[in-house]
């Protein structure tokens, strides 16, 4: 049987879906290459990111990772000392242009830093407020109910775990993990199946244990040398991969199709699930090797 992975572009601000979205189109179809985008729908307010300063482990990230050059002078300053324009009003015609090439479209967020920011501690109404908001404009946009969500930062609560179900997404990728599963918060199942990341991203790697930009792609296929039944999932940024970091992916395109790879979108996956037969995992909170605060995981598993 071919394995396969799939790949979820994560798009998070107006420039990434501007600039890079129309780039890794070109390159993904190039190497005949399925993805899910998980586009952020609302204002981009990048700028107040500047809140996650007492993070730990956020100096360490910026400084390994060249945010300015990434992500530009005027990213960073919207919502501050610029009005965040709003990505779905100003984009709408980039983001049908990623449907009408073939791709999977899904949620990321209404607000990528209010919810990454927010989200934690926020209550019912705030969750189901920000999922709405999204919900609404990619029906406006698209014509359709968005049938996937991808969280921004992979940031999670019970409430939204919940919504999930009640907005009827077919299956969600808003975790970390090794492997699907149907998500547990606090001993209540909630009926919409995890596709989690399972492999680590560029921004991760790079200025860790000498990897660079020259060597983190063969970092990583040797993480993927051998295939899980499942699939792999693999995150990618449209700031990142889509901009000065496209030469470490296309080399990851390659370098997979070498394996024996199918790429695919994260439908391909959700697919082939057998539901029944899912394990039951516990939504954990923790840290990630090379990325700041705590983010939703696949916890432990519950043995029927």
């Amino acid at each position: 049987m071919t394995p396969k992975l799939a790949l979820k572009v994560d798009v998070d601000t107006y420039r990434g879906t501007r600039k890079g979205v129309p780039l890794l189109i070109e390159l993904l179809k190039k190497h005949d290459a399925g993805a899910t985008f998980f586009f952020s729908l609302g204002p981009d307010h990048t700028g107040r990111a500047v809140k996650r300063a007492f993070r730990p482990g956020f100096f360490s990230k910026v400084s390994r990772t060249s945010v300015l050059s990434h992500y530009g002078l005027l990213t960073l300053l919207y919502g501050t000392l610029l009005p965040g324009p709003d990505i779905g009003r100003r984009c709408r015609e980039i983001m049908r242009s990623v449907r009408d090439a073939g791709f999977e479209v899904g949620i990321h967020c209404w607000d990528h830093v209010k919810w990454q920011d927010g989200v934690d501690g926020a209550g019912a109404r705030w969750t189901e407020r920000q999922m709405e908001l999204a919900r609404a404009r990619f029906e406006d946009i698209f014509g359709e109910r968005a049938r996937a969500h991808g969280a921004a930062g992979w940031q999670m609560n019970r409430h939204a775990l919940r919504l999930t179900q009640r907005l009827g997404f077919d299956y969600c990728s808003d975790t970390r993990g090794t492997r699907p599963f149907i998500p547990v918060w606090r001993a209540e199942i909630v009926a919409c199946p995890q596709l989690p990341t399972t492999l680590p991203t560029l921004d991760e790697l790079i200025g860790t244990d000498s990897i660079d930009a020259k060597n983190v792609a063969e970092h990583i296929l040797g993480l993927t040398r051998s295939a899980p039944a499942e699939g792999h999932v693999y995150t990618l940024h449209a700031e990142l991969e889509g901009g000065k970091l496209a030469a470490p992916f296309e080399s990851l395109l390659s370098g997979w199709k070498r394996q024996g790879y199918k790429l695919v979108p994260l439908r391909e996956l959700a697919e082939a699930l057998d539901l029944k037969s899912l394990p039951r995992n516990e939504i954990a909170l923790g840290p990630v090797p090379g990325r700041s605060g705590s983010l939703a995981l696949q916890g432990k598993e519950f043995l029927s």
